[in-house]
């Protein structure tokens, strides 16, 4: 019997050892070399701490901040270990009552802005961890946190603009903004 089982044993082990070892391994290293900041999770670093990903979203609730667009994730928002939608439908009570629940936050937030609200800044990703918001959601909230800050909103959409990253290879996704990027320059342009 051993005579049968032997093969089979010796092919667990030698491919064990490749899937499971020395490919892991080999794609580690080059990925390392080759590319170590994405390899690394893309770390934001300030002050030799890393402070996020640039690919998952923070929450930031502090009307000075831009906010990012609404995580999936629960209890824990963007919490990268829980990704995943809501897998809720358009006509379901429950997303319905969080977009409405969502826009009334934001209004609140800042009564005076009549403007649209854009729906990225309502409606979770697929993901739930998304970091980027579109253009128009940054814009939308340069009022609120102009006039937290105390800074001219000019300026403030002048900062929003600049952060704005195109389309890849300019026909591939959609523009977007960086929040936790917008902010860290936000930061900097009072200092």
């Amino acid at each position: 019997m051993f005579k049968e089982l032997r093969p089979a044993i010796i092919s667990f082990v030698v491919f064990t050892l490749i899937t499971g070892i020395v490919y892991p391994a080999a794609v580690t290293g080059i990925a390392q070399v080759l590319f170590p900041k994405r390899a690394n999770g893309s770390l934001l670093v300030r002050a030799g701490k890393p402070i996020g990903s640039r690919l998952i979203g923070q929450a930031f609730s502090d009307p000075r901040y831009f906010w990012g667009r609404p995580s999936a994730t629960s209890p824990m928002p963007y919490d990268a270990t829980n990704s995943g939608g809501s897998n809720l439908g358009p006509t379901n009570p429950a997303l319905i009552g969080a977009v409405k629940a969502r826009i009334a936050a934001l209004r609140e937030a800042d009564p005076g802005n009549d403007a649209p609200i854009p729906v990225d800044l309502v409606t979770a990703s697929g993901s739930g961890l998304d970091p980027d918001i579109s253009p128009a959601a940054a814009l939308y909230q340069v009022p609120r946190v102009a006039r937290a800050r105390g800074l001219d909103p000019a300026s403030v959409a002048q900062l929003v603009r600049a952060q704005v990253t195109p389309r890849q290879f300019g026909l591939l996704g959609e523009p977007r903004v960086n929040v936790l990027e917008l902010n860290l320059a936000l930061d900097e342009l009072r200092k």
